[in-house]
C-alpha cells in the first residue's frame, strides 16, 4: 500500500532540492563532491506508473471532480499524496497537483 506520512508530504512539496545518500553535489568551484548526510533522511520522491490506456486524470480525488486529460501504460507520475483510493500527483512531462485512482497505478 502506498502511504506518504504527513511530514514527509509537506517537507516534499517544499524542498527545493533533494539528494540521496551516497550521492553527489555540485559545488560552487564547479567540481562534484559526496552529498553531506544531516540528521534528518533525505525524502524520496515516490515515482508510480500508469498501467492501463486511457486512464483519465482528474482535478480532484473522485468521480465527481472534471477529467483533465488521459494518459497512457507507462506514464511516469512523482506521487505527492492520497485521498482514500486516490493518488495526486505530478505527471513527468505534463500537468502537476493531478488525481489517478490507485487501481491504475503502480507504486
Amino acid at each position: 500500500m502506498f502511504r506518504i506520512p504527513r511530514a514527509a508530504a509537506a517537507l516534499a512539496a517544499t524542498a527545493a532540492v533533494l539528494t540521496l545518500a551516497g550521492s553527489t553535489v555540485a559545488t560552487a568551484a564547479g567540481t562534484s563532491a559526496p552529498a553531506r548526510q544531516t540528521a534528518s533522511p533525505a525524502v524520496q520522491a515516490i515515482v508510480c506508473t500508469v498501467n492501463d490506456n486511457g486512464v483519465n486524470y482528474r482535478g480532484g480525488p473522485g468521480t465527481n471532480y472534471p477529467v483533465l486529460g488521459q494518459v497512457n501504460r507507462g506514464q511516469k507520475m512523482n506521487a505527492r499524496g492520497r485521498e482514500g483510493s486516490w493518488i495526486m500527483g505530478d505527471l513527468w512531462g505534463g500537468r502537476t497537483g493531478v488525481w489517478i485512482h490507485a487501481a491504475y497505478l503502480d507504486c
